[in-house]
């Protein structure tokens, strides 16, 4: 079949370098809303303003996606009973923002019936929607890969979230005006668990984070005011890891020794560690409607240590920032054993080479 896409077209956007993010400049742990626009430049060039990002390791990140579908599907995609409207509209608005974003890489055309065929470079999935947004259609990938996805597809957020890097999240209003979670798809968690959290509120959500009761309080406000158009917006999070694998899932797969699997324990005799940042960004789905609901999205990254306190200014901010964390928060991170070690470790980090 004819590739939709030109041999003259863009080079994919998987061949670029992972973005960088530095969300601790202050040089304090606080835990704030924190939200910037979506076109905020935090030197990335133009994937900042970008709601989906995508660098050349994209393969690692679709990989573990794959992992976590594979040993079981509801464990990382839970979706709420009458979910499926939403997941349908979720599924047109994310099939429109990939092949608005980045053409190089997804083709939506019209098909007949009314519906939209998605063609996508990055994976060679060829995904065809209703005129709704439900997925009706698989095509093979023609990257090696078995010709349907095991298992196969629950719909079309399962099949959209496959092409990218980012985990999702649909959130809506109850009979109260309360925003629950209806459907994730959280294949790359880190330290919590999607079945735990589905049907939840925002306080529910974030109930074991320390110093967010501020937050919590007025977050249905936010979140109604995002749903109804404003946004989209940006904001980080941040946290110390030992190592950079993706999923973190608080239950270990059955073939994964637990000791290893649960990470979070700094050896200062063998010292490995990750600033691990996630980008998360909240946009409104279909405002104005009537259909209020909110489409939140994260985004993983892992910068090594070694690197990021090589730079005088981050590793004062970061050791500052440490030494500003209180046992709760210390504690929920994973990182009350290690604080000690860590900050030792980092004063003894070697600087920028000495250009004289």
């Amino acid at each position: 079949m004819h590739s939709p896409f030109s041999v003259q077209s863009a080079p994919p956007a998987s061949a670029a370098e992972p973005a960088r993010y530095f969300p601790l400049r202050g040089g304090r742990y606080e835990v704030k809303v924190g939200l910037h626009a979506l076109d905020t430049d935090f030197g990335n060039g133009p994937c900042d303003a970008q709601l989906f990002q995508f660098d050349r390791r994209f393969a690692a990140y679709r990989g573990a996606k794959q992992a976590a579908r594979a040993e079981r599907l509801d464990k990382y995609h839970p979706r709420l009973p009458g979910a499926g409207a939403l997941e349908r509209r979720a599924g047109r608005w994310l099939a429109e923002t990939l092949s608005r974003e980045h053409p190089e890489d997804f083709d939506l055309r019209r098909a007949p019936g009314g519906g939209h065929r998605l063609s996508c470079r990055l994976t060679g999935e060829r995904l065809g929607l209703d005129r709704e947004g439900a997925l009706v259609t698989h095509q093979g990938t023609g990257h090696g890969e078995t010709a349907a996805p095991t298992p196969a597809y629950a719909g079309a957020l399962d099949a959209l979230a496959m092409q990218i890097q980012e985990d999702i999240a649909l959130l809506a209003p109850d009979a109260g005006g309360r925003f629950r979670l209806v459907a994730l798809h959280l294949c790359l968690p880190n330290h919590w668990a999607a079945e735990d959290k589905i049907g939840g509120d925002f306080a529910a959500l974030h109930e074991p984070v320390p110093h967010m009761d501020h937050i919590n309080r007025g977050a249905d406000t936010l979140l109604g005011r995002i749903a109804g158009g404003a946004g989209p917006y940006v904001r980080f999070a941040w946290g110390l890891a030992t190592d950079e694998r993706l999923n973190h899932h608080p239950e270990p797969p059955p073939s994964a020794d637990p000791g290893q699997w649960y990470g979070r324990c700094f050896d200062p005799a063998r010292p490995r560690a990750w600033l691990r940042v996630e980008r998360q960004v909240l946009t409104g789905l279909d405002p104005g409607s009537g259909r209020a609901s909110v489409l939140f999205t994260i985004r993983t990254y892992h910068y090594p240590l070694v690197e990021v306190a090589a730079d005088p200014a981050r590793r004062r901010a970061l050791t500052a920032a440490l030494g500003s964390m209180s046992l709760p928060a210390l504690d929920y991170k994973g990182l009350g054993p290690d604080r000690d070690a860590l900050l030792a470790w980092l004063r003894e980090v070697p600087g920028p080479p000495d250009k004289g």
